[in-house]
Order: C-alpha cells, then sequence, then structure tokens
C-alpha cells in the first residue's frame, strides 16, 4: 500500500463546522479534514459516527482551507444518527478513497437523481467554466427532494438545466431518463456523467451506447473496508471501492449480467437491486 493510501485510511477525528438541511431527508455536513480536501469530484470518504458504525459517502466540495462536504440522505440507523448531530460534534474520517471523474471539456451531459447529484455538483464547479457546453438533467421525487437545483441553475445557465419530478410538482413530470431521448436525438455531446439510482444509470448508459457516446457513471454498493479487502462492493471482476466508484462504459459492457441488476448483501450474497 502506498504512502498515500495508508494516510488516506487513517481514521481522523474533526468536529462538525456547520449543518444545513437540504431536503426534508438530506442534510450537508461540513468539517476539515487535509486529505479529503484534496480529492476529486467522484472519490468518495468513509464518515464514522461514534458509537454507531461507519458509511461511505460522496464528496460533495472541497475548499482550500481544508473544509470538505458531504450531503446525507436518512435511510437507516447511522444515517439517522448522524442527522441528529449537531455542529461542534465528534465525527470520524477515512478517505479518500477511489478513482475520480475524467475531466472532458467539449459538449458535457450531466445525469444525477437524488443523492446523485453531489458529485455531479462537484464536477461541474470544476469543469463549467472550460465548456463549451454543459447540460444537466436532475430528477427527484417532489420539487422538495430536487437538490441544489439554484447552484447548478448558477452554474449552467437555466435554460441548460432540465429539472424532473415524479409528481409534477416542479419541471416536467417523469423520470431524469425520460427527457434523453430526444435530447440525444437533437444534440451531439462528447462525454455524458451520470450519477443516481442504479436503474437510472443503467438507461443512461442504454442511452449514450447507442447513440455512441462516452459515458462514465458512478456506482454505488454496500462498501464496509473501502480499500479493496472485503469485497462487499464486488460486481463482476471489479471492487467499487478500489476500481471504481466511476465505471466506464467499457467496464459497465463486461458487468451487464449484475449492473442494473443485482448487488452483494451483507452476506455477500447476490440480491436483485430495489
Amino acid at each position: 500500500m502506498s504512502d498515500y493510501h495508508i494516510a488516506a485510511n487513517k481514521l481522523r477525528t474533526t468536529p462538525i463546522l456547520t449543518v444545513e438541511t437540504e431536503s426534508p431527508t438530506v442534510k450537508t455536513f461540513t468539517f476539515k479534514d487535509k486529505e479529503c480536501s484534496r480529492a476529486k469530484p467522484g472519490q468518495f470518504l468513509m464518515l464514522w459516527i461514534p458509537g454507531v458504525d461507519e458509511i461511505p459517502l460522496s464528496i460533495l466540495s472541497t475548499q482550500e482551507d481544508g473544509r470538505v462536504s458531504v450531503a446525507v440522505k436518512e435511510v437507516g440507523e447511522a444515517t439517522q444518527a448522524l442527522h441528529s448531530m449537531k455542529a461542534a460534534e465528534i465525527i470520524g474520517i477515512r478517505g479518500p478513497f477511489g478513482n475520480s471523474f475524467t475531466e472532458k471539456h467539449g459538449r458535457i451531459l450531466m445525469v444525477g437523481g437524488g443523492t446523485g447529484i453531489a458529485p455531479l455538483l462537484f464536477l461541474a464547479k470544476k469543469v463549467a467554466s472550460k465548456t463549451r457546453k454543459l447540460v444537466f438533467v436532475i430528477g427527484a421525487k417532489t420539487r422538495k427532494e430536487l437538490l441544489f437545483i439554484d447552484k447548478i441553475e448558477a452554474l449552467c445557465s437555466k435554460s441548460s438545466v432540465i429539472a424532473t419530478t415524479e409528481d409534477g410538482s416542479y419541471g416536467i413530470r417523469c423520470l431524469a431518463t425520460m427527457p434523453l431521448e430526444k435530447m440525444l436525438d437533437e444534440e451531439k455531446f462528447d462525454m455524458v456523467y451520470t450519477c443516481g439510482p442504479e436503474h437510472m444509470l443503467q438507461k443512461v448508459f442504454d442511452l449514450a451506447e447507442k447513440h455512441r457516446i462516452p459515458l462514465e457513471a458512478s456506482l454505488e454498493r454496500l462498501m464496509r473496508c473501502a480499500i479493496g479487502l472485503c469485497g462487499s462492493c464486488i460486481i463482476g471482476r471489479y471492487r467499487v471501492c478500489r476500481d471504481g466508484p466511476v465505471f466506464t462504459a467499457n467496464q459497465l459492457r463486461e458487468v451487464k449480467g449484475e449492473f442494473g441488476i443485482a448487488k452483494r448483501d451483507f452476506n455477500g450474497r447476490k440480491i436483485p437491486l430495489e
């Protein structure tokens, strides 16, 4: 293991600086961590809630002064415990782990759903000023769950942001993948980046394949160790924590039997994706 990976894997404790409510189920936590402040878009960290558990989280943003932010959805015991924490309370951090998105600067399409919008926003901040065009399609169940839309519109311009909600409370009433078919028929893109629910990723992948557009997708799996030892995050021949979480279209073609279909449970057994 390299010195970089040893430093990244060492647990550091740090106080929470701020907690911001983004939606009824999502909060953004900001803290200082020197190692993770060097992270690139697409990488993740492991956040330890003392006495409860350790969870993997995509990195939302970093600052030169060492500040790091993560967006956390309340989905279980660990995230519920984290949501109850306040500024000045202590958390543990390991990371950054995994690979990152490849930065392209031509005509870029980003497709995000739920908290999958977080790493894409991180990437958009890096590439927005360098791209010929940046279009962002974001989706959620309701307007209240549509994350960071104001920040995305500030980066991309309002006309380049397509928002979808399942209940029609904002933007177009449909899934995030619905506007893509027409868009890709009419416009040429140099790269598609996507992150969100895996069924959504699979549809974006299929459309990118149809239109022969390069794609990178960030996958989510059960991650315990984050350094490739435990095997809980395996998909095909890949370990998501070490070989991903960002995968190219070429890699996703290799794991078509599992991508969008199955994942591993806590016992290592394959189970259907929800």
